[in-house]
């Protein structure tokens, strides 16, 4: 219950018996309902305990799976898959960078909801590397692709989040 539903009840507890009670009883109640809001408190203060270790435990366990380099076959593999044809980011030029950044948002939309979290660190790799490339030639990019692209890296940045805080969520309250 809300806090302050329970202090509404409290009071109207106490306004109704005031006129049929003592003060010696409208303590007593009050003192009942004090120790139901101190009950409720200390199973609000556990529950976010074991949150609260249970997100820290995931965080312990992201860091650590982040800690380990990814498989360079498996990465050229995950970059064949989401690429297709601009897999060679350096061979990308101001004309093709936009629609590498299009097949990539289109796989990374049709396969994000089987991924698994180390999946998405393969993603995210080749994201930054798609990023990096999109950086050494900005200059020379329409602005009208460039726009493009800028929507694109957010979504997918909207996306990794998204899963982040689903897989934190779960972990929270399924552990």
């Amino acid at each position: 219950m809300k806090t302050s539903v329970l202090f509404a009840c409290l009071g109207a507890a106490t306004l109704l018996s005031a006129c049929d009670s003592t003060p010696r009883e409208r303590q007593e109640i009050v003192q009942q309902e004090a120790r139901k809001l101190d009950t409720l408190a200390d199973q609000a203060a556990a529950k976010l305990r074991v949150a609260g270790r249970r997100a820290a435990r995931f965080d312990s366990v992201s860091r650590a799976r982040s800690r380990q380099p990814l498989d360079p076959a498996a990465e050229a593999a995950f970059t064949n898959e989401l690429l297709g044809s601009y897999a060679d980011l350096e061979q990308l030029t101001p004309v093709t960078i936009e629609p590498a950044f299009v097949q990539f948002m289109q796989q990374v939309r049709a396969r994000r909801k089987t991924w698994t979290q180390r999946d998405w660190d393969y993603a995210t790799t080749i994201s930054r590397r798609l990023n990096a490339r999109f950086r050494a030639i900005r200059l020379d990019i329409k602005g009208r692709d460039e726009l493009h692209i800028r929507a694109l890296q957010t979504e997918f940045t909207a996306l990794e989040t998204s899963r982040d805080v689903k897989d934190l969520g779960q972990a929270v309250r399924n552990d």
